[in-house]
């Protein structure tokens, strides 16, 4: 049967989701477990790769089983195997068509921001922090002018894919900045990405924070097409695959 299982996990110590041959990778690391216990290692199909430390909380990826163990046992028998970074959160049947990458309709992340001279050890590793006072108002002005349908090749890393080939426009359904103490999270919903697409756009939204860009200017940055326009690349630490929205 074709199956659907979503996972969590920490992304510190790996270089993304996809397999790489000289690095440690959550897929590998799956992989690995699917062995042990199920005497097996399938072919997976995840709905993302993740860049090298990007953190998730619903994760979700689809193989082929037939093996022996129920179900409803998967998760408790994968988990016993992982290492205590990644966690099988459920296994369920899907049709045989489904892909976990194609069959995805919408993806949210979160990117998280603190503001402060001194880090937080209880979420350092989870969030990027700046020491400078950060505009709310600015942040969340800079965050909606991402709302839409538009091309986002200003927003793109160098080296994309899509880039390349002129596969630029994506819908950003929502794009929100919420304030907690001297936290600062940024929101966003889209039907697909760019490489490194949101870590950009958390620093656009920074700098808008920061008083160093206006949020006016967002929509002729994504116009203009220049890289160079945009915000820095935050790093990969503050970021979350949140959810993943199918049909």
């Amino acid at each position: 049967m074709n199956i659907l299982l979503w996972l969590a996990y920490k992304g510190t110590n790996y270089a993304g989701f996809q397999v790489q041959p000289n690095a440690p990778t959550v897929c590998a690391a799956l992989q690995d477990a699917m062995q042990a216990a199920l005497g097996c290692r399938p072919d997976v199909k995840g709905c993302s790769r993740t860049d090298a430390g990007v953190h998730a909380r619903r994760f979700a990826l689809s193989f082929r089983y037939d093996g022996r163990v129920p179900l409803p046992r998967l998760p408790l028998a994968l988990n016993a195997h992982l290492p205590p970074d990644i966690r099988v959160l459920e296994a369920r049947p899907v049709p045989e068509t489904f892909h976990a990458r194609y069959a995805a309709h919408a993806k949210t992340y979160a990117y998280r921001i603190r503001s402060g001279a001194v880090d937080d050890p209880f979420d350092r590793e989870y969030t990027y922090r700046v020491a400078a006072r950060l505009d709310l108002a600015a942040m969340q002005a800079a965050a909606a002018g991402f709302v839409g349908t538009h091309d986002f090749r200003a927003l793109c890393a160098a080296g994309s894919g899509a880039a390349a080939h002129g596969d630029t426009v994506r819908t950003v359904t929502r794009c929100t900045v919420a304030c907690s103490g001297a936290l600062y999270t940024m929101t966003v919903t889209a039907n697909g990405y760019l490489y490194n697409m949101v870590r950009i756009m958390a620093g656009t939204v920074l700098q808008a924070g920061r008083g160093k860009l206006a949020p006016a200017e967002v929509p002729a940055i994504l116009q203009s097409g220049d890289r160079r326009r945009a915000g820095p690349t935050l790093p990969a630490c503050g970021l979350c695959l949140m959810d993943v929205e199918y049909e």
